[in-house]
């Protein structure tokens, strides 16, 4: 009798996982407690894949010998409980396909840049003619590309959520941009939880792995002596000079890696601001460890031109330019979307919050905003910690009126920026939907 396998949630992940299920000759069910998509549902018919939507067949489920949880799915869901306490392994789609997949993996974490990063070293990779595929929170589902091609490396986006779910998993290159707090309400809002799930990029590495971090973040230095950490340490740091690692140095990018040195010349990078040459530092390390020479290396950093949503030039009305940067979802990537601002902000934020602490951006919405407008359904947190810091807050509950008010808010030679450090699931399906909004709206708008 074949082993009986649930995947639960029928988005990117839980498709692939189940396809790859049917291809390894388990008996499958995919099990949606809402709706499917239906370019989802077409490969799984395609496949032969049995599913549900809109509810869940509890008995079968709760006989089955594993289930794969999609990571949006959270540990509370009552369906997941009670497969807990039956004592059914749960697992994530990167341990599940892991499993059936002899391609090295580069998993980059981090509360925030991972995305920045990821589709970086995917460019770098791709750039230099390496055999790679790109996975995890980006691009298609890791199940799916290893049921149906072949790679020798893939660069994988890794979530707290994903990461809870690894157990076997070792990453070959793992990458940790850095812990700032995020999704508290999935950790008991407790920061040290979210910390350790962090550090799991770390678990099953050896001695012949790299594991690349920030050095200058205190949380991750914590972390790291809680734990026996195998892998070669490459570090990188804002201004320490590494004995093996990368830096920066006035304008220049230092890397001194695996036997390799040289540098980036940050004047010549298209994405601007520290948080993009820790960004770069870390690609560039990343890249290094896979192989690739330093000079192609140095080409694909400097031509590599951003991801979207993430600080996107969305166009300019009236001499006021406007800043996608919808992928803020928690107060540090609004930091540094803050820090590399040089013009008088009109700032909309706000959303689903997660817990979040705003005092770490006082100091610049003081300095560089002079109107916050708030998009969400509950603004009170957010009108709460920014009076009498930022002179000009108004209240809204759509996009519409939000971009209304931030047009009516700018002055000529003013930013409006689209940051909104919450979620985005009040008004919007997700973030992208959010900042595709905010895009269109903008181009409706210029002459």
């Amino acid at each position: 009798m074949s082993k009986r396998v649930v995947v639960l949630g029928g988005g990117i992940s839980g498709y692939g996982s189940a396809i790859l299920a049917q291809k390894e000759g388990f008996e499958v069910l995919l099990s949606d407690s809402g709706r499917i998509a239906d370019m989802y549902k077409a490969r799984l018919d395609e496949w032969n894949v049995r599913y549900e939507e809109g509810g869940h067949s509890e008995e079968y489920i709760l006989g089955a010998d594993e289930v794969i949880k999609s990571p949006g799915i959270p540990d509370k869901a009552p369906i997941v409980q009670k497969i807990r306490t039956k004592g059914i392994p749960v697992i994530s789609e990167m341990e599940f396909a892991k499993r059936y997949s002899t391609a090295r993996t580069v998993c980059i974490t981090g509360s925030n840049g991972k995305t920045t990063t990821t589709s970086l070293i995917y460019k770098i990779l791709q750039d230099a003619g390496v055999n790679v595929g790109l996975g995890g929170n980006i691009g298609e589902s890791y199940a799916y590309q290893v049921a149906t091609a072949e790679f020798d490396w893939y660069v994988l986006e890794l979530s707290s959520f994903q990461l809870d779910g690894m157990f076997d998993f070792g990453a070959d290159v793992g990458v940790l941009m850095n812990i700032t707090p995020d999704h508290l309400d999935r950790y008991d809002y407790k920061f040290e939880n979210y910390a350790a799930s962090k550090l799991r990029i770390t678990q099953n590495q050896t001695a012949d792995d790299q594991f690349i971090y920030m050095a200058d973040d205190a949380v991750i230095a914590e972390q790291m002596t809680q734990r026996t950490i195998n892998a070669r340490r490459l570090p990188f740091s804002k201004c320490d000079a590494q004995s093996e690692g990368a830096w920066i140095d006035g304008e220049m990018i230092r890397i001194k890696a695996l036997g390799k040195e040289f540098t980036i010349d940050t004047r010549r990078m298209q994405i601007k601001g520290i948080h993009n040459c820790y960004n770069a530092m870390a690609a560039a390390m990343a890249a290094v460890a896979v192989g690739v020479e330093p000079e192609k290396i140095v080409a694909s950093i400097e031509s590599f031109g951003g991801v979207e949503h993430r600080l996107e030039r969305a166009g300019v009305i009236d001499d006021v330019e406007y800043i996608n940067d919808s992928k803020a979802t928690n107060v540090d990537s609004v930091w540094y979307a803050l820090e590399s601002m040089t013009k008088p902000l009109v700032w909309i934020a706000g959303g689903t919050d997660k817990g979040n602490d705003y005092a770490p951006l006082v100091e610049f919405a003081r300095a560089k905003i002079h109107t916050l407008v708030c998009m969400g359904l509950d603004n009170a947190k957010l009108v709460e910690s920014f009076t009498g810091i930022i002179p000009n807050i108004i209240s809204t509950s759509s996009l519409d009126e939000a971009m209304t008010a931030a047009r009516n808010a700018a002055h000529s030679g003013d930013a409006v920026l689209l940051s909104p450090a919450c979620a985005s699931f009040d008004l919007f399906k997700n973030y992208e939907h959010r900042g595709e909004m905010f895009k269109q709206w903008v181009a409706n708008h210029q002459k």
